[in-house]
């Protein structure tokens, strides 16, 4: 092989290598939301800043009177424990993740919601049944993966209201 060759294979493989490393550990978030417009979240800064805060997670009602859940998904806890939702409303639901892949599955409804760091995962559902439900990950993130689970309390609707936003993240004060 030509050295003029075997020199541009070299130059080509460190600009690789300085890429890479530079894109995994320092540029990364800050690159990426440039490039993309900001439509990621950084991992590292959920419960510091923005949406998912925690202050804000749980059950809200939004300015225009709609209904919206925000949780992060870490292992091997989903933040809030757990979640209360009147039945028969429609829900947003706006999951994010801190660390690995998880998957959130609503037993009550027998789906599922996918998120990955830096993405937002959004759904709309309809909790129809009053009771207690179980949502565990169905995504193997690791050693402590068998725990991870939250809790889903729908209550009725007219009883929704009268909740404060502290109650909103305790199934056991209903």
């Amino acid at each position: 092989m030509p050295r003029s060759k075997l020199g541009f294979i070299v130059a080509i493989l460190v600009l690789a290598c300085v890429f890479l490393g530079i894109r995994y550990y320092e540029v990364d978030m800050p690159l990426y939301r440039l490039i993309t417009g900001g439509n990621i979240l950084d991992p590292a800064l959920l419960h510091l800043e923005g949406e998912f805060v925690e202050s804000n997670l749980g059950t809200a009602q939004e300015a225009d009177g709609s209904l919206t859940v925000r949780m992060i998904a870490q292992q091997y806890v989903f933040v809030p424990r757990c979640i209360v939702v009147p039945a028969g409303v429609p829900v947003r639901i706006r999951i994010t993740s801190a660390d690995a892949v998880h998957k959130l599955s609503i037993t009550a409804l027998g789906s599922t919601l996918k998120t990955v760091p830096g993405a937002l995962s959004e759904a709309r559902r309809i909790f129809p049944t009053i009771g207690d439900f179980g949502m565990p990950c169905q995504e193997f993130c690791g050693a402590g993966h068998y725990a991870m689970r939250s809790e889903l309390k729908v209550v009725p609707k007219d009883q929704f209201p009268a909740l404060a936003p502290d109650q909103r993240k305790d199934c056991v004060a209903h």
